[in-house]
């Protein structure tokens, strides 16, 4: 998953409902249905591996937006949570700077207005990750050429 898609609410749903972000097509099958879908800080560990202190940084730094609680104060993260947090890894893995991760999320909570301030924060991302493959092909082209010369045996 390289970009976030527009989908528009299903026929189920409740017809006012603006379209979504989502963050992979075709969606995740989640642990819980929603309207169900409530997991402590614990279970979301589990389910992506990001560390309890990391998902309290996100929030604290704006990268997540306002996470619901239960009566004793606990973090209940939705499916939707869930999917943002999957976003959120797939935009780490492509080395996009924190500050623009916090930017994007901003962008997002400001609405449909910003499509294109999100477009090219995502576009910068992906020339960025273009690059970088082509640089790791051509290490990979090296890698080779010593592993091929040491295969056999220095001639």
């Amino acid at each position: 998953m390289t970009v976030m898609q527009t989908t528009t609410a299903a026929p189920t749903q409740q017809p006012d409902r603006t379209p979504a972000d989502i963050c992979s097509a075709p969606p995740r099958r989640h642990p819980r249905p929603e309207g169900q879908d409530r997991y402590t800080i614990s279970e979301v560990v589990a389910f992506t591996g990001l560390t309890a202190h990391t998902l309290r940084w996100y929030e604290r730094i704006g990268l997540m937006s306002h996470i619901d609680r239960s009566h004793t104060g606990q973090r209940r993260y939705s499916n939707r949570d869930l999917d943002w947090l999957d976003f959120v890894t797939k935009l780490r893995l492509t080395g996009m700077p924190v500050a623009d991760m916090v930017r994007y999320a901003e962008l997002v909570r400001e609405g449909e207005t910003t499509y294109p301030e999100r477009r090219e924060l995502l576009e910068q991302t992906r020339r960025d990750v273009v690059s970088r493959i082509a640089e790791l092909h051509d290490t990979l082209s090296v890698l080779d050429r010593k592993i091929s010369f040491y295969e056999t045996g220095g001639s």
